[in-house]
């Protein structure tokens, strides 16, 4: 079945096509900001002509915005082709990609809001979360970890933290979802922010 993956709740912009656990096409960039203006030029230009038959989408944590634009994007494609809608999580997708030791397991880190980094322990055989997502301050997160590879974008500044183990700096990318265990790739098409909201309600 031909799949249109989407990823774009971190610095990159990035879609994919996959068929059968193979990448048959992708386009790939890191924007920072800026998902909006490139994002369905993107896939546009990847389409070529073909329709998939099912959509995949990075519903985060990550950017606020990133998130929100990549999901609304998929459910516009999903309305026009009536195309199954499925997620996944911007953790998993690193974790899956990383290279390590079979049955070995490794700790993700990204850069959150407001000096908080987002982490999450993954088991292997098969790909599994050992713990629920968290967004902690550095010192939090670095005794949090307790995966001796570390990778994602806050990898370097939490392995100098707490003073042990390797960390890889790694970029999300939408081909690395065909990675992914079944279990992992059929989360809800919903928004994983990771931390609560910035506005409060009035009292």
């Amino acid at each position: 079945m031909l799949t249109l993956v989407i990823e774009t709740a971190t610095p990159a912009c990035s879609v994919a096509l996959v068929q059968d656990g193979a990448v048959v096409a992708e386009a790939h960039a890191l924007v920072g900001r800026g998902h909006a203006e490139r994002l369905l030029p993107m896939i546009h230009d990847l389409l070529a002509g073909r329709r998939p038959a099912a959509i995949l989408v990075d519903c985060g944590p990550g950017s606020f915005t990133g998130v929100r634009v990549g999901l609304a994007a998929a459910q516009g494609l999903r309305i026009g082709w009536g195309a199954p809608l499925s997620g996944y999580s911007s953790m998993s997708l690193l974790a899956a990609a990383a290279v390590r030791e079979p049955g070995g397991f490794v700790g993700v880190a990204l850069h959150g809001g407001h000096g908080q980094i987002f982490v999450q322990d993954f088991g292997d055989d098969p790909l599994r979360p050992l713990g629920p997502l968290a967004s902690l301050a550095p010192d939090a997160a670095a005794a949090a970890l307790e995966a001796p590879l570390v990778i994602g974008s806050a990898a370097a500044s939490l392995v100098a933290l707490r003073g042990h183990g390797e960390a890889r700096d790694a970029v999300a990318r939408a081909a690395d979802a065909r990675l992914l265990p079944l279990a992992l790739r059929t989360l809800a098409p919903v928004p994983i922010y990771g931390r609560a909201p910035d506005a409060k309600l009035p009292g």
